[in-house]
């Protein structure tokens, strides 16, 4: 992850700044833990991402999340984070309807949930809405390739650019979304070759998943890196944990000790008269102690 001050608040252009200095590392997370976590082991970017549809909600792709629901979460992520940027991504149908709709969308992503920038997906049809939003302030990470609100049209979450003619289109539209104002870019998707092949084109940096090593950082959903849902392991994720199984067994030991008896043990019960502590512990938790 990032070599830049742990105190130090990570913003759009110190991103833009880590092209050819360091590698970016992005995670997405959805909620207060994840982001403290996330925070903590010095992710550079954490990203909201509409992913949360499948991730969260149990849907079958992301079309189904509504503005509404990446604001809740991003507010979460945001209340969660010290140092990571945070970046809110715009739903399907958030913002291709126009430029205006996608700034009053991102503006509420900023202004209600918190996030330092948006992500939209599209290449050079989506120039007029990240210019728009731009031009007010607002940052604008780009995704293309393997744009999955376009499940649909692609015909399923299908690698894309595999023939020249569809490879030079994703050129052509990062090198449109890096002259409309985006300060990163998202390949998703890609033959590892192409994705080389945008990065070095750009100034600014692209952040991979499915693209290989050539991009210049890597982004993984959380919850896959950790190994949450075994069932769902494309070739792109790796695991670096295995906590679906180990969550199983430690609830599994505890409705056993439930069923046992075992639990609570003495050390678990309180014992006299209770009342609330209102301290702090690290300034944020409220504990909670017994009167004699």
């Amino acid at each position: 992850m990032s070599s830049l001050s742990p105190r130090k608040r990570v913003t759009a252009p110190a991103v833009r700044a880590m092209k050819g200095a360091q590698r970016i590392g992005m995670i997405t997370a959805y909620d207060y833990p994840s982001s403290r976590i996330s925070d903590a082991a010095g992710a550079d970017i954490i990203l909201v991402g509409d992913s949360l549809g499948m991730v969260i909600q149990g849907h079958a792709n992301t079309l189904p999340v509504k503005l509404e629901h990446v604001i809740y979460h991003t507010a979460a992520v945001a209340r969660g984070a010290r140092r990571a940027h945070i970046v809110g991504d715009m739903p399907f149908m958030s913002y291709q309807v126009s430029p205006e709709q996608a700034l009053e969308s991102a503006g509420r992503l900023v202004q209600e949930g918190g996030a330092h920038a948006v992500k939209l997906e599209g290449g050079r049809e989506m120039v007029p809405q990240v210019a728009r939003i731009v031009t007010a302030g607002i940052p604008v990470m780009g995704h293309i390739g393997l744009t999955p609100q376009s499940v649909h049209r692609m015909g399923g979450f299908k690698v894309q650019g595999k023939d020249a003619g569809s490879a030079r289109r994703l050129v052509e539209d990062a090198t449109a979304l890096e002259a409309a104002g985006c300060y990163a870019i998202v390949l998703e998707g890609m033959p590892a070759e192409l994705a080389r092949e945008i990065t070095a084109s750009l100034a600014i940096p692209t952040i991979g998943i499915g693209a290989g090593a050539g991009c210049d950082g890597q982004v993984l959903v959380g919850y896959d890196l950790l190994g949450m849902n075994p069932e769902f392991r494309p070739k792109f994720v790796k695991a670096y944990e295995a906590l679906h199984e180990r969550i199983i067994a430690a609830t599994r030991a505890f409705a056993s000790e439930v069923q046992a008896g075992t639990f609570p043990a003495e050390e678990h019960s309180f014992h006299g008269d209770l009342r609330v502590v209102h301290g702090a512990v690290d300034g944020e938790r409220t504990v909670y102690g017994k009167v004699r």
